[in-house]
């Protein structure tokens, strides 16, 4: 097995840190007040790439990260529906660092966690943008309610 196989392997490998994100709103709507809680986690993925130097050789390994959101939404409408719904949003940030990903999860981690209010914010734009679909979804769920 070549280094390159070797590292596409180990590059799949994908974490998750541990702090997770929160935004709640209140949306207005037709029917009544909705109240929307928004909880996020980042998703990490590794991806190795370059190979080992050989005899003398300098090596050109590479680890290329990418962090995402995975978001889940909980919205509680005045009449007491609840409507869920979960989604990701992917390259909310990324960047590389020199040597085996293995060996460079914990300054990734590192990397992410700096970028906190960067997550932060961007949860905060999902949330926004999750806004009109929340509101087709009370549509239909009012408009079930009017015909029942």
């Amino acid at each position: 097995m070549t280094f390159g196989l070797v590292g596409l392997l180990l590059g799949m490998a994908m974490g998750s840190p541990d702090d997770g994100m929160a935004h709640s709103t209140r949306i207005d709507h037709r029917s009544g007040a909705v109240q929307s809680d928004y909880a996020a986690n980042v998703q990490v993925t590794h991806q190795q790439i370059g190979t080992v130097g050989a005899g003398g050789r300098p090596s050109t390994l590479r680890c290329l990260w990418r962090a995402g959101l995975v978001v889940e939404r909980q919205a509680r409408h005045l009449s007491g529906s609840t409507l869920a719904r979960s989604f990701t949003q992917d390259r909310v940030a990324e960047g590389s660092r020199p040597g085996w990903c293995s060996t460079q999860k914990a300054a990734i981690a590192r990397d992410v966690a700096g970028r906190k209010e960067a997550f932060q914010a961007r949860l905060i734009r999902l949330a926004q943008e999750d806004h009109p679909v929340l509101h087709a979804e009370i549509d239909r769920m009012h408009g079930m309610t009017q015909a029942g």
